[in-house]
């Protein structure tokens, strides 16, 4: 690599750039030391802190130019962004920063970073200008109180320019690999070829699919059976669209830590010939942090303290690495006395496929969505099993408060809180006084309650600024949940509803989402193009209007690779698993499940609706067949005794497995050959008829005309058909599955299952050893017979 050019070569500004950076992210990589604090103090939030911008902006009069678009260059690198705010009859470049509480609290290395950006920014203003010198001020907004703390200096261009190219010369040899690992891993990608010799049934159709989503910059919904290859077949098609499309990441997003095992050895098999692709796995804090229950700060945890210090060798030994899972991020930011969750976050920046859970791009603070726009990633989304993203987006987007909590912090509250909590506490109480039911749903916040709850936010916000040992606790727990209530209300509508509860266990307040499309859209909208895809995504119209995907997503359904004599599906005619039903059903129930298990021994999971439904079934099943081994599902399992139940189902084992339908064995588990030989599907999956539910329902009639099926039908049916895909893993599996309920024989009910399924009724005899068939295997073309008697 050439020399650097001396400051003052005009060349050192003319060079073609290889590689743009944002003034942010040089100064983070270049100006940052000291330790890792993550200590809480209350700061403002995004909205705040923008209002706090424009407050400042706006007093400044007219000529005042602000969020002003500035770049330079030096050396092939190119940086940009938008200064805050400049005066040019003042000569005066401002960078404005909000904080609350003290102002002296705000961290040394905090104010060098701030100094970094305002001194980057004046840099360019000179260059752009022409200006000898320039005043720089660093306008601290206190928004507590209204008051602007300034700190200011003037500088030479020269000093500047220095300044400039010396944040630059630091960062170069890394721009520079950067760019040579940009080039290489284009070549490489171009030659990648499938890492199988061909394409399995509908594995080619998926891969096609995916990459002209990306080539037509548009979402894609594809609903593809297990079996095929998914993973692989969305990885494969976008790495190749990567350079033609100028795709800067991949973030591929799971629900489950199972799902981002899947996708890391589809990279790995997709990397095998070695084509310096960068892979992170992001895991969860509690999981991956070496010091439980110590603070993320310097004085508490040794991986905190000097980690910026420390993080540039292990920052490149990670790039030099290229495979960064869980054990290797933890083996590198070990070996360099750091934190590996951290270091993780670093590294998003220097990764070409980021694996992570959904929250990390679709949460209202996600981490990958805020960097993707803060540097203008173009970056394409694969949805793993994205049916689960529905339920996981609407608890993002919910908050609820406990009357207990609340009780608990007034009790303990310091004097300076107390009255702010006493009028909430009795704003709370007057709302539960004039309800007429435990539960109540409004589609409004009543405003004097909410006026309550944001005055004691502010008051908890500003005693911790004074106070800040007292964020800790029951405390900060309940500034927690209210100041996200707080948040979520500022865009409550009609895809919310306002819930009030009265229950033995206590009382809450809770904005539920219904609809989290319009928190969705945008981060769709964010993306070059986005796949998700699942087993089950059907309709997909249920799927596009409540995940916020565009009107022109595209869709496809992928034909199963199985074969109908694969799964012999048996409906029983004459067996009701409805609420009024169940317990006068359970001999018959469970006579079904012995018949089978007589018929052929094996491993079987045998699925319920409910964990209660669960219990009395598998009471049931031990006394009248005892001689039957069978394990069950309990509530809240650990991880250790979730892999003891799955052990259970070895090859030539035999015995059946009670579970609970859309729980963590209904989906994500692989359990191929005569590991599972069938299944029994005793329920719909319907959500239970209830209050809640029941306002879900009218809300979803009003939205989109179709309030039973997507309140009730398709959700159920979509944790059915999970459940039913445990059985067929690979092509020379066999298996039966029993649905055990007349209802599947619905017209409307069979037509959302899948249709390669080939469907027997079959009439069970009360007390009988075994189960009489409708003479036809399809069941579509067949009438069955009336029930005998």
């Amino acid at each position: 690599m050439a020399a650097v050019p001396a400051p003052s070569d005009p060349e050192s500004t003319r060079t073609a750039c290889t590689h743009t950076v944002s003034v942010k992210a040089l100064c983070a990589f270049c100006a940052k030391a000291g330790d890792l604090d993550l200590r809480f103090v209350p700061s403002p939030s995004a909205q705040e802190g923008a209002a706090g911008h424009r407050l400042v902006q706006g007093r400044r009069g007219a000529g005042y130019e602000s969020e002003l678009a500035l770049s330079s260059s030096f050396r092939g690198l190119r940086v940009r962004g938008r200064a805050d705010g400049h005066d040019p009859r003042r000569n005066r470049l401002e960078e404005i920063k909000t904080f609350r509480g003290d102002f002296d609290a705000i961290k040394l290395n905090h104010r060098a970073l701030h100094w970094a950006q305002a001194r980057t920014y004046a840099w360019m203003l000179c260059e752009r200008h022409s200006l000898e010198h320039i005043d720089i001020a660093l306008v601290y907004l206190d928004l507590a109180a209204d008051k602007e703390i300034v700190l200011e200096e003037t500088c030479t261009r020269e000093a500047l320019r220095t300044h400039f190219e010396t944040l630059c010369g630091r960062f170069l040899t890394w721009a520079a690999q950067e760019a040579a690992h940009r080039a290489e891993l284009d070549t490489a990608l171009q030659a990648l070829a499938f890492p199988h010799e061909g394409f399995r049934p509908g594995q080619r159709e998926l891969a096609q699919a995916v990459y002209r989503a990306a080539a037509s910059q548009r979402c894609l919904l594809t609903q593809a059976p297990t079996g095929i290859g998914k993973t692989v077949a969305t990885l494969f098609p976008l790495l190749k669209a990567r350079q033609a499309q100028k795709i800067d990441r991949i973030f591929f997003l799971t629900a489950k830590t199972s799902g981002r095992a899947v996708a890391l050895r589809a990279l790995r098999l997709l990397d095998r010939e070695g084509t310096a692709l960068r892979v992170l796995e992001l895991a969860a804090r509690e999981k991956v942090c070496e010091y439980p229950g110590h603070a993320c700060h310097g004085d508490a945890c040794p991986l905190a303290r000097g980690f910026y210090d420390r993080l540039a060798p292990a920052r490149s030994e990670a790039v030099r690495a290229g495979w960064l899972d869980r054990a290797a991020l933890r083996r590198i930011a070990l070996a360099h006395r750091i934190c590996p969750y951290f270091l993780a976050q670093e590294m998003v920046r220097w990764s070409d496929v980021v694996v992570g859970d959904y929250n990390y791009y679709f949460d209202a603070s996600a981490m990958l969505h805020a960097l993707a726009k803060d540097e203008e990633w173009r970056v394409a989304l694969l949805v793993d099993e994205a049916h689960n993203l529905l339920e996981r987006a609407r608890a993002m987007y919910s908050a609820e408060l406990d009357a207990g909590v609340l009780d608990a912090v007034r009790r303990a509250a310091p004097r300076a809180i107390g009255p702010s909590l006493r009028r909430l506490g009795n704003e709370w109480q007057r709302l539960q006084d004039e309800q007429g039911a435990d539960y109540e749903a409004r589609d409004a916040i009543p405003s004097k309650f909410l006026r309550a709850l944001q005055e004691a936010v502010s008051a908890i916000a500003d005693h911790f600024a004074v106070e800040p040992a007292d964020s800790k606790g029951l405390l900060q727990r309940f500034f927690f949940d209210a100041l996200h209530f707080t948040r979520l209300s500022e865009s409550f509508g009609a895809h919310s509803v306002f819930e009030s509860t009265r229950a033995e266990g206590g009382r809450t307040l809770c904005i539920r989402n219904l609809v989290p499309a319009p928190f969705l859209q945008p981060r769709f909208a964010g993306a070059v193009a986005s796949v998700c895809f699942s087993g089950t995504l059907a309709p997909f119209s249920f799927y596009r209007d409540t995940l916020g995907l565009p009107e022109d997503t595209a869709t496809l359904d992928i034909g199963s690779p199985f074969r109908s004599e694969q799964l012999t599906v048996r409906v029983a005619m004459d067996v009701s698993t409805r609420w009024r039903d169940r317990t006068r059903s359970l001999g018959a129930l469970t006579d079904i499940v012995a018949a089978q298990f007589a018929e052929r021994p094996g491993n079987y999971l045998a699925f319920f609706g409910s964990f209660e439904y669960l219990a009395a079934a598998s009471q049931a099943f031990a006394l009248r067949h005892p001689r039957i081994p069978i394990w069950v599902q309990s509530r809240g399992m650990s991880e250790a005794e979730r892999e003891a139940f799955l052990a259970r189902f070895a090859p030539g084992g035999a015995g059946v497995g009670f579970a609970v339908l859309g729980g963590a064995f209904g989906e994500g588990i692989d359990l191929p050959g005569d590991r599972l030989v069938g299944a029994f599907v005793a329920s719909l999956g319907l959500p239970q008829h209830n209050a809640p539910n029941e306002v879900m329902r009218e809300r979803m009639q009003s939205l989109f005309g179709d309030g039973y099926e997507y309140a009730y039908v398709y959700p159920g049916l979509q944790k059915v058909v999970q459940a039913a895909g445990r059985v067929i893993r690979t092509e020379q599996d066999a298996g039966v599955l029993y649905l055990l309920d007349d209802r599947f024989a619905q017209p409307s009910i069979r037509e959302l299952l899948p249709n390669w399924w080939r469907m027997q009724p079959m009439f069970w005899r009360g007390g009988a050893r075994a189960a009489r068939h409708a003479a036809s295997s399809d069941f579509v073309s067949a009438r069955p017979p009336a029930p005998p008697g």
